[in-house]
């Protein structure tokens, strides 16, 4: 038994191979939508470009999605410029509509953002602190640096060298540095000393805040733990921090 030929084309002479039919031809583009869809979709923040247009070619709607870095309406004036620029094509602006997206970015990148969206709204930071011997006899210099905002500064005080004094010109050091950094009022140092209570060590500060017409005294507090300098620093900012938040 033999097996049947597949079956031919009987105007197809037999001692030729089938010829191969071509693909289908892309769908044409007699306005020239896709190009234009394309030049929107490559603009700064578009996501995607969908164009709608008349029986007689003009563009009826544009609609764009896109991402929330750049505003709606720079959206808007970019998809104006490029269409003319391009293709010649002028579009009323009231024919173009955006959708954003909303902003999703990694969780770790939210974190970041959120803690330093905190940290901005702490009142001054404490940065560093430097003691070292003066060129004096029996005197030190005592650098405080602080931070407010995106702003710092710092100062340098000389002092006596004794337990006390030490203490005492860190406060100043810090407070200056405070005057420096609020430009519409003013810190004066009133008073320093240090306490012996619930088995421990403190520094106790009495400052002036001046802000316009009013002045405050402001008393702060900080536990003496890596050395008395750095208690009086911490002290002056525990004194100062809820008077400077609530004059921002």
């Amino acid at each position: 038994m033999t097996t049947p030929r597949p079956l031919r084309d009987m105007n197809e002479p037999a001692d030729r191979e089938p010829v191969a039919r071509p693909s289908t031809p892309p769908a044409p583009d007699p306005w020239g939508v896709k190009r234009a869809e394309v030049l929107i979709a490559g603009l700064t923040g578009v996501l995607s470009a969908s164009i709608v247009v008349t029986t007689q070619g003009d563009i009826s709607e544009i609609h764009v999605l896109a991402s929330p870095d750049v505003p709606a309406k720079q959206v808007v004036r970019n998809i104006e410029s490029a269409l003319m620029a391009q293709l010649g094509v002028r579009v009323d602006h009231r024919k173009i509509s955006v959708a954003q997206t909303a902003d999703v970015r990694p969780i770790e990148a939210l974190q970041e953002e959120a803690i330093s969206a905190r940290v901005k709204r702490r009142g001054v930071i404490f940065r560093d602190l430097a003691v070292r011997p003066s060129e004096k006899l029996q005197r030190i210099m005592i650098k405080v640096k602080l931070a407010y905002g995106d702003r710092e500064a710092e100062h340098e005080m000389e002092g006596t060298d004794t337990y006390r004094n030490r203490v005492e010109t860190a406060a100043r050091s810090a407070a200056s540095c405070l005057d420096e950094l609020l430009p519409d009022n003013s810190i004066a140092l009133e008073g320093v000393t240090v306490v012996d209570a619930f088995d421990r060590r403190f520094v106790l500060v009495a400052v002036h805040g001046l802000g316009g017409r009013e002045a405050q005294l402001l008393t702060g507090t900080a536990e003496i733990r890596e050395s008395p300098e750095r208690g009086a620093v911490l002290a002056v900012l525990d004194a100062t921090n809820r008077w400077v938040d609530a004059r921002r």
